[in-house]
């Protein structure tokens, strides 16, 4: 159990990367202490819709941890609590025309290759899967394997299910790093003190540069704004997660300008949430009326029923994003004893349990279960 100041390891943020990290070393036998600036899922966990998603990822190593995300998240919904609203709901991609539908078989074999079950539906059967969605689309792709979680009850049951190996720190800011002779950390100064530990990972989701930067080196997270509009709750009329196609091309995209395109999915609370929008305009939270207005007109071109459907709220969030669109996860091998599990840009709640165990065997020594290499911090080592 860790004490107040010590412990076997410190996780730099309270999100669910860093609560999953907390969990996978506690479960390794480690004792644990979370520090975080604000309060467990204060920061992009919060604002964001709980996808867990294989759906939107092309073949290669981020898929490969969203298809080992996908069975730890079926685990952990057996062992956290029904709060958390783990749905197993499925996906569906759907294209306008023929010329998206081409773009989507080419992209569904691929991922097929890689593990991914996807089931082409054609326009005249896309009722059946979602009977409000609008008539004359071309066809669609059915991704059995997305679900959702309520992220922020995610995290702190995660952190919850870690039990007395977990120790919080919350409203501490992190304000630099314990660096020994040697140039390895062994913990982190924070407004409130010392906590020393031999192992510092850094889970600070969209600020994971600058805990970078107290330990004298580079990782070029940067923020990236989305909008979530929320709706009046609703009877179950949207069963799944619904996005049109562009929406892939989107997350692959690494341009800073305004990017929308149209994301719907229903909540067991009711709610429906729209998205989705990408920029990178730094931490600006303004509202931006731009994006709000493209978000609803590309929803109710999906879904027309909503033209009729109040939105009661929206929300803004920061995706850390990192240039090769690949999250960092690891030892950074320029720091002993410092290791890092951010940069997972808006995919942090699906890639989580991943995540968390990936730095857990790493801590451990213990057989990572697949190839880290393309995740390694040190691919940034230019970077400062």
């Amino acid at each position: 159990m860790p004490t107040r100041n010590t412990s076997d390891v410190i996780v730099v943020g309270a999100g669910v990367v860093g609560a999953a990290c907390a969990y996978y070393a506690a479960r390794a036998g480690l004792s644990v202490t979370v520090v975080d600036r604000g309060s467990v899922a204060g920061g992009t966990t919060g604002a964001g819709e709980g996808n867990l998603l294989v759906s939107d990822k092309e073949p290669g190593p981020e898929l490969a941890l969203a298809l080992l995300s996908t069975e730890l998240w079926r685990d952990l919904a057996e062992l956290l609590p029904p709060q958390i609203e783990y749905e197993p709901k499925g996906g569906l991609v759907v294209a306008s025309g023929e010329a998206g539908m081409r773009a989507l078989r080419d992209f569904a074999a691929g991922q097929e290759e890689a593990g991914v079950r996807a089931e082409e539906i054609p326009g005249d059967r896309l009722q059946d899967l979602e009977p409000h969605l609008a008539p004359g689309l071309a066809g669609g792709f059915h991704y059995r394997q997305d679900a959702q979680v309520m992220p922020a009850l995610a995290a702190a049951h995660l952190l919850r299910a870690g039990g007395d190996q977990v120790r919080l720190r919350l409203g501490e800011e992190v304000t630099g790093l314990l660096i020994t002779a040697d140039g390895s950390v062994r913990g982190v100064r924070t407004v409130a003190g010392e906590v020393h530990a031999s192992y510092v990972v850094n889970a600070a989701g969209t600020w994971g540069g600058e805990v970078a930067r107290l330990a004298g080196v580079g990782l070029p997270v940067l923020p990236r704004r989305g909008f979530v509009l929320v709706t009046e709750p609703l009877p179950r009329v949207v069963r799944r997660k619904v996005y049109a196609a562009d929406y892939v091309a989107d997350v692959a995209s690494g341009s800073a300008a305004l990017q929308t395109s149209a994301v719907v999915e229903g909540t067991a609370a009711g709610p429906v949430l729209i998205g989705a929008s990408r920029e990178r305009v730094g931490f600006d939270r303004t509202p931006s009326t731009e994006v709000l207005r493209r978000l609803a007109a590309q929803a109710t071109a999906l879904f027309p029923f909503l033209a009729g459907v109040r939105a009661i709220r929206t929300y803004a969030g920061f995706r850390p994003y990192l240039p090769d669109h690949l999250p960092a996860i690891g030892p950074d091998p320029r720091v002993p004893g410092l290791l890092h599990a951010c940069g997972h840009e808006g995919a942090g709640v699906g890639l989580a349990p991943a995540t968390g165990l990936l730095i857990a065997r790493a801590l451990s020594e213990g057989e990572p279960p697949l190839d880290m290499s393309p995740f390694s911090p040190a691919r940034f080592e230019a970077a400062i």
